[in-house]
């Protein structure tokens, strides 16, 4: 405990071209970022799993990196791809025919161990997609969007690739009223995405990990307010309860939207919350990201051994 996940969505741009990237050069940027990672103990720390989740072009030197430095600096830190796609290369099958895509072989060929999938800009964008085809019918267009997600998990595990599995509820899933009058609604939503996305995984899971994800959609991003302790504590909970009841493996859930060093010690409190999703350290002013920033949520865990 804990297991701590960070987005880097795209700080692969710079700052001058619109992104989040601090350096002009991403790939110095990220060998910074694992250097400062090595320096600041962050693979040392007991009990410590950290990975890392990067745009394609840099997972080749973060691993690098990586395995460039003291091995047993680096026992706790991991790479990981955000997202493969649903379909992959096979020996006497397609060569790899998916331009513009990230096939699973892809990701791990390049150094991942990991890939985070069904996260929700990731559904978005699928959303979207299938709209343009089929506005009227949303809830086939969740269906579809909840096997693709379902592919996409089984070429990873198929790959020999870890799974962070995100899934949660939008502002409009949720709905108005009170909590209570939201909970079975919350419930409906994740159930229905936990069942779909891990259809069928047991028979190839290989001793990889999944690891669930919940991100509440409406809690995302600069300036959102995160739920409280309860809130938290009950969808957890509740992600447990479908797992355990339809799935023959367990997993940990951590928690992503709004994780921050102010928020870290109550999340982390949370008896079924082994972790946590991070995308950003600095939510105002210069927004970013920054590895003395992810050293401060981590040690705001409640953990004595940190």
């Amino acid at each position: 405990m804990p297991e701590i996940f960070v987005n880097l969505k795209r700080f692969d741009i710079s700052k001058k071209l619109g992104g989040l990237c601090s350096f002009e050069n991403p790939i110095e940027w990220i060998e910074d970022v694992i250097d400062k990672s090595v320096q600041l103990g962050l693979g040392e720390m007991e009990g410590l799993t950290l990975t890392y989740l990067l745009p394609e072009g840099l997972i080749p030197s973060a691993s690098r990196k990586l395995a460039d430095s003291p091995k047993e600096k680096t026992t706790g830190i991991h790479i990981g791809s955000q997202g493969v796609h649903w379909e992959d290369v096979s020996p006497g099958g397609n060569f790899g025919a998916f331009t513009t895509s990230l096939p699973a072989s892809a990701a791990k060929t390049l150094g991942s161990t990991w890939s985070i999938i069904g996260h929700s800009e990731e559904r978005k964008a699928k959303m979207q997609i299938i709209k343009a085809y089929d506005s009227e019918n949303l809830e086939k267009v969740s269906v579809a969007i909840n096997n693709l997600v379902n592919s996409e998990v089984h070429c990873a595990l198929n790959a020999g690739l870890n799974v962070l599995l995100c899934v949660g509820e939008s502002a409009e899933e949720r709905g108005e009223g009170n909590f209570a009058e939201q909970k079975p609604r919350i419930e409906a939503v994740l159930k229905t995405q936990i069942i779909s996305n891990l259809n069928g995984v047991g028979q190839i899971q290989n001793n990889k990990k999944i690891v669930i994800g919940y991100e509440p959609i409406w809690a995302i991003g600069p300036g959102k307010t995160p739920p409280g302790k309860d809130y938290i504590s009950f969808v957890s909970s509740y992600i447990q309860k479908v797992i355990e009841e339809n799935f023959d493996f367990s997993t940990i859930i951590v928690y992503g939207g709004g994780l921050k060093e102010e928020n870290a010690n109550m999340i982390g409190s949370i008896e079924s919350i082994g972790g946590g999703l991070v995308a950003l350290t600095r939510f105002t002013g210069d927004i970013g990201f920054d590895v003395p920033g992810l050293k401060g949520i981590i040690e705001s865990y409640p953990n004595p051994s940190y």
